[in-house]
């Protein structure tokens, strides 16, 4: 008799349960009756039955809704974001055959997918986001990760857990990244370069300043907390399918506050364009 959802993921928490730490107190966790996790001071966590653990502290209103989440997978399905996969998993296969790695900020955790099914070894991939619906959708699609509803100002991970971290166009908390990375640890971020969804900009923002876009402020910050960072960048102009139009509009920010409707002949491609950022943490 297969496993649920709820009982994959007890095994995966229970075989990976010192990565965790109780993000009230800060004290280690046990994994009880294969139902919650629950701390040395009695806080305690419980698996959902979808697979899943919601491991905030406070209560989260989140702009992002399950639709949304519906959209960003079918448009990562679409194969836009495969030479990011190639440059993330080269970096992630130096670190050795059996890693740690936590996607920050994961949503759907398509992304985390797709990078792990590509990784030559084992990659034991642990995602973490603060709206509920993203996981949700994450633990319903994917069984081979650990999901968490969880804030990184108040994170559920032991110090030095993670052989590397993700944070893939999402914000970022460095602090927090250097207290769980592994000495020698490799913090892998992506963010937008000038050309990210050019298409789509110029059609919204025609002839403004949010037209043109920097991350010069990004990079910069990056490369003060981290060592040994490496930039690389990865372009690709794509034919999108007319179905994907509206799809892409709902999951970019860009088009939550606006009124004017693309139509799908606008928009018959789209370009991305990403800096990857590879830095060290040396503790």
């Amino acid at each position: 008799m297969a496993l649920s959802k709820k009982e994959m993921s007890a095994v995966l928490i229970g075989d990976n349960i010192k990565i965790f730490a109780c993000p009230h107190c800060g004290e280690s966790v046990i994994l009880h009756q294969s139902k919650s996790l629950v701390c040395t001071n009695n806080h305690s966590f419980d698996l959902a039955k979808q697979g899943y653990v919601n491991m905030l502290t406070h209560s989260v209103t989140s702009m992002y809704d399950q639709s949304l989440f519906e959209a960003r997978k079918t448009v990562i399905d679409a194969m836009l974001y495969h030479q990011m996969y190639e440059v993330i998993v080269e970096k992630l296969q130096a670190l050795g055959d059996i890693i740690h790695v936590l996607d920050t900020g994961c949503g759907e955790g398509t992304h985390l997918y797709k990078i792990q099914q590509q990784f030559d070894g084992e990659l034991i991939a642990s995602g973490i986001d603060i709206a509920k619906e993203g996981i949700q959708a994450a633990a319903k699609n994917y069984s081979s990760a650990i999901w968490i509803v969880g804030d990184l100002a108040k994170s559920p991970y032991a110090s030095q857990s993670f052989d590397a971290i993700l944070n893939i166009l999402s914000p970022a908390n460095y602090g927090e990244f250097k207290r769980i990375s592994k000495d020698g640890g490799k913090i892998i971020k992506v963010v937008p370069q000038s050309g990210y969804l050019k298409e789509l900009r110029e059609l919204y923002y025609a002839n403004s300043d949010k037209e043109d876009y920097s991350n010069d402020k990004t990079v910069a910050r990056f490369q003060e907390n981290f060592d040994d960072v490496v930039i690389e960048r990865v372009t690709l102009t794509q034919k999108l399918a007319p179905e994907l139009v509206p799809l892409l509009v709902h999951m970019t920010p860009m088009g939550w506050h606006q009124e004017q409707q693309i139509d799908a002949k606008q928009l018959p491609q789209i370009t991305i364009d990403l800096d990857i950022l590879i830095g060290t943490v040396k503790k």
